[in-house]
């Protein structure tokens, strides 16, 4: 079972967002680098959101309570959602 975090900006915080990213970036670099983090990324078709992949639960908590996107109100809505993942890489 993995966890997936969806988050969308906040109305207006394209600006705070470019701020804040340097060191959202970093932790997002610091949990790939533990393999905790999976994968993240925006979607293509709508630039306010984007997801990420956690092995855990508990990964998925601690990325979430020290980022800097959700500590300065980048992000307006974030949801996290259990993932049965059925075709996995060999």
């Amino acid at each position: 079972m993995k966890h997936v975090l969806s988050y969308e900006l906040a109305d207006g915080a394209h600006a705070l967002a470019m701020e804040h990213y340097p060191a959202h970036r970093a932790r997002l670099d610091e949990f790939h680098e533990r393999g905790v983090l999976l994968l993240v990324g925006t979607f293509a078709d709508e630039p306010i959101g984007a997801m990420a992949v956690f092995t855990t639960r508990d990964a998925v908590d601690e990325f979430m309570a020290d980022d800097p996107f959700l500590k300065h109100g980048v992000v307006g809505h974030h949801r996290v959602r259990e993932w049965d993942e059925v075709l996995q890489p060999e």
